[in-house]
């Protein structure tokens, strides 16, 4: 896998939070000039499932998670500088053990 961004660069970026699970996971949005979001995220520990709408990507930058894709009967253990891509019109259930889990999730054409 690519190394993970650092920083983006000519961006906007919505200063409203993203706050789910009574502010277990948040997030914020950032737009770029071709159209395309991406959301930069923290994860307390907890479990949380999350439907999509459109595929996702999520590339964990800091920290580890454990991964459950709906309709799938295996987890899968993410580390940091690793991604997992979840299909649009679905969801996925994340658990973070300790610490936290950074992420960014980018929205991807259908």
């Amino acid at each position: 896998m690519p190394s993970l961004p650092a920083q983006f660069t000519s961006v906007t970026v919505v200063t409203k939070a993203n706050v789910y699970f009574d502010g277990k996971v948040v997030s914020h949005s950032v737009l770029f000039a071709d159209g395309s979001k991406k959301t930069l995220g923290l994860i307390w520990p907890g479990s949380y499932h999350f439907g999509t709408d459109a595929p996702e990507r999520m590339e964990i930058i800091a920290g580890a998670c454990r991964v459950t894709l709906d309709g799938a009967t295996a987890s899968q253990d993410y580390a940091a500088g690793t991604a997992f891509d979840v299909p649009g019109k679905s969801g996925f259930t994340i658990e973070v053990k300790t610490g936290l889990c950074e992420y960014i999730c980018s929205f991807l054409p259908a």
